[in-house]
């Protein structure tokens, strides 16, 4: 992991990606306990032109690497990495807003966990539920600052609907 972490640190530096921050399942392990995942969803501001997103640029550059695409991964050094654009403005505060810390030697940054939170509740999904659960009874988190998030991005009435 951490060796794919290095890689996307240098893809950062040399301007294939705009900023990245890990979130997830394998974000959230930074909060709660851990649980198995498959992937590593990496949110990912990208060049754009116009209003098209264009990954071209970071497949290329991680081809020359030597890295393949496999179905919606790439292989980084034995991690299968999910890139995932930020396509709506909680994902792009989100990035804005990630956390930087160290996975053994290497920085990276990960979503905060009221972010985490968020989208979670945001997509709905069964597990994305179950996993906001988890959150309120193990992760440390800025209460006031997640009903902020939550009001900015109109997702009061599912954390609500939640807690009830």
């Amino acid at each position: 992991m951490e060796k794919t972490l290095q890689v996307l640190n240098s893809l950062e530096c040399n301007g294939v990606l705009g900023r990245y921050a890990i979130g997830g399942a394998m974000g959230a392990t930074f909060y709660i306990e851990p649980f198995l995942t498959f992937d590593l969803d990496v949110f990912v501001l990208l060049p754009q032109k116009g209003p098209l997103l264009i990954l071209t640029p970071l497949y290329e550059a991680l081809r020359e690497k030597g890295y393949r695409e496999e179905g919606e991964y790439v292989n980084i050094e034995g991690v299968p990495v999910q890139f995932l654009p930020a396509y709506n403005l909680l994902l792009e505060e989100a990035l804005t807003e990630a956390r930087t810390t160290n996975y053994d030697t290497t920085p990276t940054r990960v979503l905060r966990a009221e972010h985490l939170i968020a989208i979670c509740l945001q997509t709905g999904r069964d597990k994305d539920i179950d996993r906001v659960r988890l959150f309120t009874k193990e992760a440390s988190f800025d209460m006031e600052y997640l009903i902020a998030v939550l009001k900015r991005h109109g997702l009061e009435d599912a954390w609500q609907h939640l807690n009830k």
